[in-house]
């Protein structure tokens, strides 16, 4: 499996989820070892200019605090793209971390529909519509190699033309959404045939007293003998143990009643992450 993330250029620098993504990328039972990530950077976040958006020279600048490698290139040579796409995957293979590829292009048009970047960036606009863009400049390329004819290049786009106008058409004749063709993992037996909900009943998953108390009584004691325990902890424990003679839960107890029914029918139970390992909870 390869981890491949696609980024924006404004969402890679500006967002906090970014960073601290890279922070857990090499943390023990958290590590992907190595995720790609593919920033498409068109110069343009949500039409802000980059020196408006954030501080440093690149939008990929946040990848170094993990020291990951940067590859800057120019979205309008695809065979640079191909070499560094297969260089980021060597790295990610050989030495199991984090590789950014920053593609260096343009946008052509608005973010959306209903945008005029012309508006907010006249100057960089003009520039973009004097670009020629990437399928012809690549395409004149390889004609004039001799790589393909321009016969060959002809047919191909018109073979994409016909795929995409022929999907267009057959859409047309969709009168009814299946959603579930999109859910990658649909419940069977939670919907019926009208796509409305089953009424749900759920089976009784109570315990009974007698096993209650024994968690109860487990989550109070201490396990090794003669050992030093904290005097705070001790409290907490004695405190839990009354509790248990009561018949009284509060929400710790109550959780590990849960956790302890649950791991008592041979259930494993993972906790993770620091809060867990230090008992805050």
């Amino acid at each position: 499996v390869m981890s491949i993330l696609l980024h924006g250029d404004a969402a890679f620098a500006g967002q906090g989820v970014v960073y601290e993504t890279f922070h857990l990328s090499d943390l023990p039972s958290y590590t992907t070892n190595g995720t790609i990530h593919v920033v498409v950077n068109n110069q343009i976040g949500f039409t802000t200019d980059p020196r408006m958006a954030r501080s440093s020279p690149y939008p990929t600048d946040v990848a170094r605090v993990v020291n990951a490698p940067i590859f800057h290139v120019n979205a309008d040579d695809p065979e640079a793209v191909m070499y560094v796409c297969n260089v980021a995957a060597e790295w990610r293979n050989t030495f199991n971390k984090d590789v950014v590829v920053d593609l260096v292009c343009y946008r052509r048009r608005g973010h959306n529909e209903m945008d005029e970047p012309m508006f907010t960036q006249p100057l960089m606009y003009k520039q973009i519509h004097k670009q020629v863009p990437v399928l012809k400049k690549y395409a004149d390329k390889l004609i004039a190699d001799g790589t393909v004819t321009l016969q060959e290049f002809e047919e191909e786009i018109a073979k994409y033309d016909r795929i995409c106008e022929e999907a267009y058409t057959r859409s047309k004749d969709n009168k009814i959404l299946h959603i579930k063709h999109w859910l990658d993992s649909p419940w069977p037996g939670f919907f019926n045939m009208n796509g409305e909900p089953k009424s749900m009943s759920c089976p009784p998953t109570g315990i009974s007293e007698e096993l209650l108390t024994h968690i109860g009584n487990v989550a109070s004691s201490v396990p090794v003998e003669d050992f030093k325990i904290h005097s705070g902890l001790s409290r907490i424990l004695k405190a839990r143990s009354e509790m248990t003679k009561n018949r009284v839960v509060d929400w710790a107890l109550a959780e590990y009643m849960a956790f302890g029914s649950v791991l008592k029918e041979g259930i494993h139970v993972r906790l993770s992450g620091q809060d867990v390992e230090r008992g805050t909870f």
